[in-house]
């Protein structure tokens, strides 16, 4: 076997050589340059103001809830109170976290909302409003915002429009849109949503046995 040619060897090391300095050349020409530019601004193509736009609106709630008192009157129709009708006469409890601690209204209440009790949301000094936790007060139909304290990644999606339902359009030049609110499908005092299986449930494969599982 013939040894390989010097004069081989000495080409490769010099092309390899070149390489090299034009590489280290390129990185040090863009670290010297890298803040001589101005910042780049993303820009977004503005839609056109010449079409009309329909408007996005969000399902309304009531300034302030009513409750079923359990008694008639007489006619039959059922006796509806604001919250403040009993509680302002009784002495609020920041220890009531269950509905079972209830002694008159509120029975069967399902209650499971992380730790909190009733009067982390709920005013102590205006049953008739909700309260933030700087406890700023807020009308029921702001609940929104109460909600939003703590469900941060879901109130941005909410906001993107990849969270909640709606109804509509998408193209809002074409017809106007209706979004849910959060308690069209989140129970306030238990917000995990159930889970369900599906009416129809998925055709299994020939040959596989579809499994039911609770």
């Amino acid at each position: 076997m013939n040894a390989p040619r010097p004069i081989g060897k000495l080409i490769f090391a010099t092309v390899i050589g070149v390489i090299g300095i034009g590489f280290i050349a390129t990185l040090s020409w863009l670290w010297l340059n890298k803040n001589s530019d101005p910042p780049r601004e993303m820009v977004w193509a503005a839609p056109d103001d010449d079409i009309e736009r329909y408007p996005v609106t969000i399902r309304e709630l009531r300034e302030y809830i009513l409750v079923d008192s359990g008694k008639h009157n007489a006619r039959g129709e059922p006796i509806i109170v604001s919250c403040a009708t009993c509680h302002d006469t009784r002495e609020p409890s920041l220890a009531t976290t269950n509905a079972s601690q209830l002694d008159e209204f509120h029975q069967g209440l399902r209650y499971q909302h992380g730790n909190l009790s009733c009067l982390s949301c709920h005013n102590a000094g205006d049953y008739n409003t909700l309260k933030k936790s700087d406890g700023q007060a807020l009308s029921f139909a702001e609940s929104m915002k109460l909600c939003a304290q703590c469900h941060g990644p879901q109130h941005r999606d909410y906001q993107n429009g990849s969270h909640g339902g709606m109804t509509g359009y998408w193209d809002l030049s074409r017809g106007g849109r209706t979004r849910n609110h959060c308690i069209d499908c989140h129970d306030p005092h238990h917000p995990q949503y159930p889970i369900v299986n599906p009416v129809f449930p998925p055709k299994p494969v020939k040959g596989e046995t579809l499994k039911h599982h609770e």
